[in-house]
């Protein structure tokens, strides 16, 4: 007898696979050494389909007496219940106390329920299966079994429900659904295409599609039905699975739930669909691309969809803001009641009833309702239609900090005050351009949704180090640039680089301090040029290594000039480069810097010399 244990981890069901096994040899006659007494009720169990093993715990749950055993156990083993009772399992069923000692030790200790499912293989073929539930009840342990023989098990789908043609075109598909009603499963044949297998008896009592989920993507699975268990009809997302023979698929997930009018669950129906020709390389959505910007960031938060009860997404640090656990937090309308200003509430319900498309206030808000624990955070909400749907995004920034440094710096001069009002409209301002810039590529890329992605990805992130860095900065006139360009090397390489094959390098004056005012639209406009060159100057086919070279060299005490250029193919047309929309972007903030910028070619490709200020008026809106 060989056995073998697997453990599946979304079904929290432990299988027990049994090779070769001679039902003879799992019984011995031995003496009785306790009395047992009669199990009440022992007629009425005899006409159950399910069998009832009943054993109680010895030797601190080392060893088991047998009290009663199913029938299905007594005929298999050809024994009466009077050769089996009164037994130490160990010695009359010395290969059933090697399976079930330690499941049955674990629930004598925890008092937990325990899944288990045996699958009995003689000569490689599965014979038998049974679906097993191990209870702790009145000091015994109970084994409540469901016994299926394969050759009366059928797992073909009723060709009635289904048109034959239907039936002919998903068998050659990599499209396939599935029904599941009373715990049990029936897959359609596109299933087993995606898969690249053929049925086998126990699909029926799992999930054979989320077994296969990769561990980066098991989030997601615990996410979906978590949701789906709360009462939720619909539920879309893409997933990564590894099939047996070691494919990496991309599958389209789609589940819907049918309930009664108690809302009890009736059914389930779910369609998967392989798309991973369509996928990109790494990552599993779109918007996972722009969470992933935000990972690790503490204080500024992406909020996906936040006026959506059921399809929201949230990064990390919505969830720091609230000191709430994101595997068990659930969205709700009441979130609102710990925002203390009640201005703010009803300009949160008039975006709600459409009143409003825009909302950018400061909030104060009592953690849990705890008014000792406040935190203070800058939030900007926007609705917009896509398709035939309207949808919201929003940003939150915690300026908690900010605010009791902004109190105890009022309280010290003027002039402190003044900068931390210019945390505020820096945050608020950024924002507004980074919305501004959204809105016209939404326009001008509506069909290149992958543009958009990136471009959002970049500014998005540049924005991050700004507001990270300046954070603890009392000095808004003199910062040093060179550290803010390093970072920014640094995230276009984890977010680009190493996905496009691109290298960033840099040189900058160390000694080259400016301005919050001169940083900021720099900053943006190296993005752009960046992305420019990434768009025009790698083709495709393009041969590594690729490069995007930045030089910022101090002219003299009042200027300073970019130099940034790539080793790319060049441009036929420099004409037709300048017209586009992120040229028009370029020239707006290179107006907003007050400096001059030229196109240039050169032997290896093309680049851009942006001459500017290091200093400008020191101004702020009131």
């Amino acid at each position: 007898m060989r056995i073998e244990k697997t453990y599946r981890q979304l079904e929290d069901t432990e299988e027990v696979h049994m090779y070769d096994i001679m039902e003879e040899e799992l019984f011995q006659y031995v003496p009785q050494e306790y009395d047992m007494f009669y199990t009440p009720f022992e007629k009425t169990l005899n006409y159950l389909s399910n069998d009832l093993d009943i054993f109680v715990p010895v030797d601190d749950g080392n060893d088991f007496i047998v009290h009663r055993l199913g029938l299905s156990a007594l005929g298999r083993g050809k024994i009466k219940q009077s050769d089996v009772a009164g037994r130490l399992l160990s010695k009359t069923s010395p290969g059933f106390y090697q399976v079930l000692k330690e499941p049955l030790k674990e629930v004598y200790e925890t008092h937990e329920t325990k899944n288990m499912r045996f699958y009995y293989h003689f000569n490689e073929k599965l014979a038998r299966f049974s679906n097993v539930k191990v209870v702790y009840d009145m000091e015994k342990l109970m084994l409540i079994s469901d016994h299926r023989d394969n050759t009366e098990t059928s797992l073909t789908v009723d060709d009635g429900k289904y048109d034959e043609k239907a039936n002919l075109i998903e068998y050659f598909s990599q499209t396939g659904s599935y029904y599941k009603i009373n715990d049990r499963y029936s897959w359609t044949q596109g299933i087993y295409n995606i898969l690249n297998r053929t049925r086998e008896p126990n699909d029926e009592y799992y999930n054979i599609i989320f077994d296969l989920v990769i561990p980066e993507d098991r989030p997601l699975i615990d996410k979906l039905q978590r949701e789906m268990d709360r009462g939720r009809a619909n539920y879309e997302t893409v997933i990564r699975i590894r099939t047996d023979d070691g494919t990496l698929k991309y599958i389209e997930v789609n589940l819907y739930s049918k309930f009664d009018e108690d809302g009890r669950l009736l059914s389930r129906y779910g369609l998967f669909k392989d798309v991973s020709t369509d996928s990109t390389r790494k990552m599993t959505r779109p918007v996972d691309f722009l969470l992933k910007g935000f990972k690790n960031n503490k204080k500024l938060a992406l909020l996906i969809d936040p006026l959506s009860i059921k399809h929201y997404e949230f990064s990390e640090g919505f969830y720091i803001l609230i000191e709430e656990d994101p595997e068990t937090y659930h969205h709700s309308q009441k979130i609102i009641d710990n925002i203390v200003e009640e201005s703010i509430h009803c300009k949160i319900k008039e975006l709600v009833s459409g009143e409003r498309d825009v909302l950018s206030e400061t909030i104060t808000y009592n953690v849990h309702g705890d008014e000792n624990n406040q935190k203070t955070a800058e939030i900007y909400l926007e609705k917009f239609e896509f398709g035939e749907t309207t949808h919201s995004i929003g940003f939150i920034t915690d300026v908690t900090e900010e605010r009791k440094k902004q109190q105890e710096l009022m309280e010290a001069n003027e002039h402190q005050t003044i900068l931390i009002k210019e945390v505020h409209h820096r945050v608020k301002n950024n924002l507004q351009v980074l919305n501004s810039f959204l809105n016209l590529e939404k326009r001008a890329y509506k069909d290149k949704p992958g543009i958009i992605i990136d471009h959002m990805q970049s500014r998005l992130s540049s924005l991050a180090i700004l507001h990270e860095k300046t954070y603890n900065t009392e000095d808004f006139k003199n910062i040093n640039l060179k550290e803010y360009i390093v970072d920014q090397d640094s995230q276009l390489r984890g977010l680009i680089g190493l996905r496009d094959g691109i290298e960033f390098e840099s040189e900058v004056d160390s000694d080259l301090n400016l301005t919050i005012e001169v940083i900021t639209p720099l900053l943006l406009v190296i993005d752009e040029l960046t992305m420019n060159a990434i768009k025009h100057a790698f083709p495709d086919k393009t041969v590594p290594p690729k490069k995007i070279i930045k030089k910022i060299t101090k002219l003299d005490d009042s200027t300073a000039q970019l130099i940034l250029r790539d080793n790319g193919v060049g441009i036929e047309d420099p004409g037709s480069i300048t017209k586009n929309l992120g040229c028009e972007i370029i020239k707006n903030l290179t107006k907003q810097l007050d400096g001059e910028i030229e196109l240039f070619q050169h032997e290896n490709g093309t680049g851009y010399r942006l001459t500017f200020p290091i200093n400008m008026e020191h101004t702020i809106e009131g």
